[in-house]
């Protein structure tokens, strides 16, 4: 399936915060592949705000629905973000979450064709997206520094038995460790499920099989005509959650196989459903994200 990627990034002014700030919504309908020219400057406040003392914020509740931009709100005291990032759409869908790493899809009528482009990613994240940094994040990280076991991940799902959709990670990379521009070292997908039939598939063409950690997958790859990748790795036995998964061992081995620049920088870990058809009741129980010396 030769399509292009999709899933864009906004820019906009007033998105200078860490994720200890209140629940923010994106600038209008700008699209995801856009970033902030300040994305440094963002970098240091996130790391400031995570310095800082006194006690947490208090975890609040929240509907984010998708037409409205690109709305968001900080989660678990700031350690990760949700975002409800409905790039490929105009239907209306919401998303909600209790204030723990948690999101739910309340309500979709997303309704693409399957050979296209999904409608939206509502996702939860750690690092830099977007101009907004998680609080304590240890991200950027070097490509060549990634090593098997340095950056795991739990993620247990809720995925409904109708619709179209995928259930994945979503990592990107740049070639410096910030940038004033789209990032411009690649996109790397972990698919853990999907479902709606044949045609949900990543972008470009499987190119190889492994094994990482307990995992079979296919791996898929499309190339820019600029040289940039989309790296898709889809697991050959689908499932609904996983604990303490190797994000930074399927990062390496795409870089073995020189998909990713050992020079490029990790900028953020991304766990979300991108939905081509449906989608409520898709949810994210519980989610989180460790990153090793």
């Amino acid at each position: 399936m030769l399509r292009p990627p999709g899933k864009w990034y906004p820019v906009g002014a007033g998105r200078f915060q860490a994720a200890t700030a209140s629940p923010q919504d994106g600038p209008g309908p700008s699209h995801r592949r856009r970033w902030l020219t300040a994305i440094t400057l963002v970098i240091m406040l996130g790391g400031a705000a995570a310095g800082c003392g006194g006690p947490p914020p208090p975890r609040t509740a929240a509907r984010l629905c998708g037409q409205a931009g690109w709305p968001q709100t900080p989660v678990e005291g700031g350690a990760y973000i949700v975002q409800n990032d409905e790039w490929n759409s105009t239907a209306a869908e919401c998303i909600t979450t209790d204030g723990h790493a948690q999101f739910t899809v309340a309500s979709s009528a997303i309704r693409e064709p399957a050979s296209g482009d999904p409608g939206g990613y509502p996702s939860i994240y750690s690092g830099c997206s977007a101009g907004v940094c998680t609080a304590g994040n240890k991200m950027p990280i070097r490509v060549s520094r990634l090593k098997p076991g340095m950056i795991t991940s739990s993620w247990v799902t809720t995925q409904p038995p109708d619709g179209a959709y995928d259930v994945a990670y979503d990592i990107w990379f740049n070639r410096a460790p910030a940038t004033s521009g789209a990032p411009d070292g690649g996109e790397l997908m972990i698919w853990l499920a999907h479902r709606g039939g044949s045609q949900i598939a990543p972008g470009g063409a499987p190119v190889a099989h492994v094994a990482i950690g307990g995992y079979a997958f296919t791996i898929w790859l499309w190339t820019s005509a600029a040289g940039q990748h989309r790296i898709s790795y889809v697991m050959d036995h689908p499932v609904r959650s996983v604990r303490d998964f190797d994000v930074s061992g399927v990062a390496a081995d795409a870089a073995r196989r020189g998909y990713l620049s050992a020079t490029s920088y990790l900028l953020n870990v991304q766990a979300g459903f991108e939905i081509w058809q449906g989608g409520r009741g898709l949810g994210t129980e519980s989610f989180s994200l460790s990153v090793g010396p």
